[in-house]
């Protein structure tokens, strides 16, 4: 009961900003929700004078529910299938991933920029856009300004990258009709999965390809979501030893290891063993289509979930703030997407892709 008094205000608040945002979302693909749920709480803040009794539910929301979004993501990962079909695209995947990672480390120290919104650059560039950053924000500690500036960066290049690659392997890098060769360069170089599928589709509609674009891409970044689990295990490795060698600070990894993404692990192999059972035919008829049903309901509450949380990191951040420190991270999301898109080209070209 103290939890509801304390909570619920905020938790309604950041639900009912989230419903529009869904079904907005929903319509304009490209933008996606959970950015129309950042700007509508940014601007709904500036409309509060006092949020006190909102904000207990609000940073619930940031934290703990981001959390069980990402968990709840797992539910759609069907760890067999990636492994078999993803295996041709995952020395890309690793490359692109390690250019983005070395391109925000070295611009952290050149530009000095804040190291953790240098973190969720990186990782949010090279791995899955904001679920990414969903995962890794509770293991470095970032605060919700900081989620909300990645968050932004990775947009507008998510954008850039669904209306440009198209027309860019159409007309320069000659993929011609290849559903393969674009469908694993915009899984590997384009961030957020919306964005993906719309860059995948449009490849397919040109073409006239049915969807067989779209499904390489979207198997090559169900792949790419995999690094979410090595990578918030590094991260959470490096910031106890980190924090472990500061003077006078004592802090033990079991205090910030990030359970959930073991509990995301967990989701992804009851799905896979779920889903084997069913292509097996051990697991048959109305039982069948209940657990696909619960593993579609689970994705949905998942993405719905990262909504809501985007929604209160909105409402916690100060959008004239972040439009003035705006400059520098937005020239690191520049060059990761470059890069990315770089390697990713180098890598298919080397092993015989393109």
């Amino acid at each position: 009961m103290e939890f509801i008094r304390k909570n619920w205000s905020g938790i309604l608040l950041c639900l009912i900003i989230a419903v529009p945002s869904s079904l907005l979302g929903n319509m304009f693909p490209i933008i996606g929700g959970p950015v129309i749920a950042i700007l509508a709480g940014m601007i709904i803040t500036l409309l509060i004078r006092d949020k006190s009794s909102l904000q207990s539910g609000i940073t619930f929301t940031s934290k703990k529910i981001l959390q069980y979004a990402v968990i709840f993501l797992g539910f759609g990962l069907n760890l067999s299938v990636i492994l078999s079909t993803g295996r041709q695209s995952l020395p890309i995947i690793v490359s692109t991933i390690a250019a983005s990672l070395i391109i925000s480390y070295i611009l952290c120290r050149v530009m000095k920029i804040p190291g953790r919104i240098s973190t969720l650059i990186g990782v949010g560039s090279s791995i899955c856009g904001g679920s990414a950053i969903a995962a890794t924000a509770p293991v470095i500690d970032a605060d919700d300004e900081e989620v909300a500036q990645s968050i932004s960066v990775i947009f507008f290049f998510n954008v850039l990258a669904a209306i440009l690659f198209p027309s860019l392997g159409a007309h320069i890098l000659g993929f011609s009709h290849d559903a393969e060769a674009f469908g694993i360069f915009a899984g590997t170089a384009v961030n957020d999965t919306s964005s993906v599928t719309a860059a995948a589709s449009t490849w397919d509609t040109m073409f006239g390809l049915g969807s067989a674009t779209l499904d390489k891409a979207v198997t090559v970044k169900l792949t790419r979501t995999l690094a979410i689990i090595p990578i918030t295990l590094v991260l959470a490795f490096w910031r106890t030893k980190k924090e472990r060698s500061s003077e006078g600070v004592k802090v033990s990894l079991k205090s910030i290891f990030p359970f959930f993404i073991l509990y995301f692990v967990l989701a992804s192999v009851i799905t896979t063993v779920f889903q084997a059972m069913i292509s097996a035919d051990i697991i048959t008829g109305e039982a069948a289509v209940l657990i696909t049903g619960f593993f579609s309901f689970m994705k949905q509450v998942s993405k719905f979930f990262i909504v809501m949380a985007m929604a209160a990191i909105g409402l916690n951040t100060n959008i004239v703030k972040l439009v003035k420190s705006g400059g520098k991270p937005i020239f690191m999301g520049l060059c990761c997407w470059v890069g990315i898109a770089c390697v990713s080209l180098g890598m298919q070209h080397v092993l015989g892709i393109w």
